[in-house]
């Protein structure tokens, strides 16, 4: 089992950044892809980014593209989505996520992909 455990959320304005973290433990981070996704009142759950578990390969919904960064560092079993110029419609609760994967270059993109969720950590931006 992997327990994922977020943090970083907050109430901001639009235009400002906010730092998400995962926190992993359980089983060997550096073994884990890990990803985020978000979702919204209303509305289905988005794929928002996702990293190989060396950190060497990255993906980004067209949505966040150019204004998130997904990285980790495997030394403190932990993952971190940096949001920069947010907007209201990021609003959403962000949830981290982790697959086992073999492959040191593989992420994945799609949310039926990860074997073990956290709980989510709520992101509200007002205009």
């Amino acid at each position: 089992q992997v327990q994922l455990v977020e943090s970083g959320g907050g109430l901001v304005q639009a235009g400002d950044s906010l730092r998400l973290s995962c926190a992993a433990s359980g089983r060997t981070f550096s073994d884990y892809a890990m990803g985020w996704v978000r979702q919204a009142p209303g509305k289905e759950r988005e794929f928002v980014a996702a990293i190989s578990w060396s950190g060497r390969s990255t993906y980004y919904a067209d949505s966040v593209k150019g204004r998130f960064t997904i990285s980790r560092d495997n030394a403190k079993n932990t993952a971190f989505l940096q949001m920069n110029s947010l907007k209201p419609e990021d609003t959403a609760v962000y949830s981290c996520a982790a697959k086992f994967s073999y492959s040191s270059g593989s992420y994945y993109s799609t949310s039926s992909s990860y074997d073990y969720w956290g709980q989510g950590t709520q992101v509200t931006v007002s205009s």
